[in-house]
């Protein structure tokens, strides 16, 4: 029987939960790196046993962490991150312009068919790549360097690169998204990158539809169709039928469209998941209800999966990175939330449980599924 592995990031430590293809019981490992923030950890698709870990604080620096036994033992590896030529400036939250300044890595993502590769977005906002495992770091600086850097901006949390999709049918394509620069795509080969915003729309900048500026907060797509995109912006969920080069708005009977996971069914490239949150004060779920909502449509028409989560007085919020899917079948849907819970559906979200309570705040889930 398969078996599922739970990588989840937290503001004190990383945590492994581990469980068979029933998904009803599970073990917990951890706290690995306690005390530390761990933003994200990614296992790679070529070598499951190969596990990346960014361990970050804001007194001591960056850590960069590697296991290559599924997590039972850590070594750390190299954690410089320069930008390559001058850094130039970008835009602060008052207008002025401030040169870039590495802060922490927010993602990895292990290349799908070498282990030993594998691409960090950055705070502030880069994308970076090692080719030897992680022990060192060298700038894309394609994307820095689009013509539209020096008017980034940061949103709440920084000027933060969150999501890099690999394309895995195009090895010379990618995705990645800033918050709150947009979204831009390679076609060749991260050398140059293109703004692909066209179609949102956001009222709190000063043109509501200009080429880049908008904050995303999370992209997804299923690997069968790449060129199929959806998108958590901060306002709006979108959806793109041609590698982002067009949006348009699916957020249909949502009870609010703002929040910041969103993922695809690993069998249903129509069915999506998003978890509405009150609005971009209010991080906390619509009437205190957690809910997350499917579309079996490709958005648009949306149900509430309830069974199982609390409907009263919850007040927690689920973060970008905190959601993932398995490739079970049905297919497993995990995430987690600020108030320390990590959900689990095993029949693509119809029923949940509750596989740990009481962690600390949730940054990141991932899923590997293990034969």
């Amino acid at each position: 029987m398969s078996t599922v592995r739970v990588l989840a990031g937290t503001r004190k430590g990383a945590f492994i939960l581990e469980s068979d293809g029933a998904r009803r019981n599970w073990s917990v490992r951890g706290p690995f790196f306690g005390g530390w923030e761990v933003y994200h950890m990614k296992g790679s698709p070529a070598d499951p046993s190969r596990i990346y870990a960014s361990q970050s604080s804001s007194w001591f620096g960056q850590v960069m962490q590697r296991s290559d036994d599924g997590g039972v033992t850590w070594a750390p590896v190299g954690k410089d991150f320069i930008y390559e030529g001058q850094t130039g400036t970008h835009q602060f939250y008052d207008g002025s312009q401030k040169p870039w300044e590495f802060k922490r890595v927010w993602h990895l993502e292990p290349s799908l068919t070498d282990p030993d590769t594998v691409y960090a977005g950055v705070e502030d906002a880069a994308l970076f790549r090692s080719t030897d495992g992680g022990k060192t770091w060298s700038e894309l600086p394609g994307l820095r360097r689009h013509g539209s850097g020096p008017s980034w901006m940061p949103g709440a949390g920084g000027l933060c690169l969150h999501t890099i999709l690999l394309d895995p049918s195009n090895p010379a394509r990618a995705f990645i998204a800033i918050s709150s620069a947009g979204a831009f795509r390679t076609d060749d080969g991260f050398a140059t990158w293109k703004a692909i915003n066209r179609g949102l729309h956001s009222d709190y900048i000063p043109d509501p539809e200009a080429e880049t500026g908008h904050c995303v907060h999370r992209i997804a797509r299923h690997p069968a169709r790449p060129d199929v995109l959806f998108m958590q912006k901060h306002w709006d969920v979108m959806r793109s039928d041609d590698a982002g080069d067009h949006w348009y708005e699916v957020s249909g009977n949502l009870p609010s469209d703002f929040g910041f996971v969103i993922d695809v069914h690993a069998h249903e490239p129509e069915t999506i998941y998003v978890v509405p949150i009150q609005s971009d004060s209010e991080h906390y779920p619509p009437g205190g209800q957690l809910r997350v909502w499917r579309s079996r449509s490709g958005g648009n028409e949306w149900e509430p999966l309830s069974d199982g989560l609390p409907q009263r007085d919850c007040y927690v919020n689920v973060l970008r990175d905190a959601m993932s899917v398995d490739s079970l079948d049905p297919c497993g849907i995990y995430f987690g939330t600020t108030g320390g819970q990590i959900y689990v559906s095993a029949d693509a979200g119809d029923h949940w449980t509750a596989a740990v309570e009481h962690l600390p705040p949730v940054l990141s889930v991932e899923v590997q599924t293990l034969p």
